[in-house]
């Protein structure tokens, strides 16, 4: 099994950034699918989730509004667009999956992406 980030960077206050995870799970519409990140010094946190389906998604109160989460069945992607990027959003982002219908204990994670923003 291979979760795949891609589409971290380095951007200012402001800017925006868009993640995406190429997942290897099959069958992928089984998988809960979701974003975690985890700053310096501090532990891993609960960024967004998106069922099955696509047909509910959660956010952390932290990100809520500015960034959105969305999968492609027919792909084997989930995304991550972040808007209005803070500097406390600074940290490295990882996606997530579980065999469940939403994403509560995740049972795969990859490797990480690094996102900086400067203010």
């Amino acid at each position: 099994v291979q979760l795949v980030e891609s589409g971290g960077g380095l951007v200012q206050a402001g800017e925006s950034l868009r993640l995406s995870c190429a997942a290897s799970l099959q069958p992928f519409g089984n998988y809960a699918m979701g974003w975690y990140r985890q700053a310096p010094g501090k532990e891993r946190e609960f960024v967004a989730r998106i069922t099955r389906s696509g047909g509910a998604i959660y956010y952390a109160d932290s990100v809520k509004g500015r960034f959105t989460i969305s999968r492609d069945n027919t792909k084997n992607t989930v995304s991550l667009q972040m808007n209005s990027l803070k500097p406390e959003d600074t940290a490295v982002y990882y996606c997530a999956a579980a065999e469940a219908f939403i994403l509560t204990n995740p049972e795969y994670w990859g490797q990480g992406t690094q996102v900086t923003v400067s203010s």
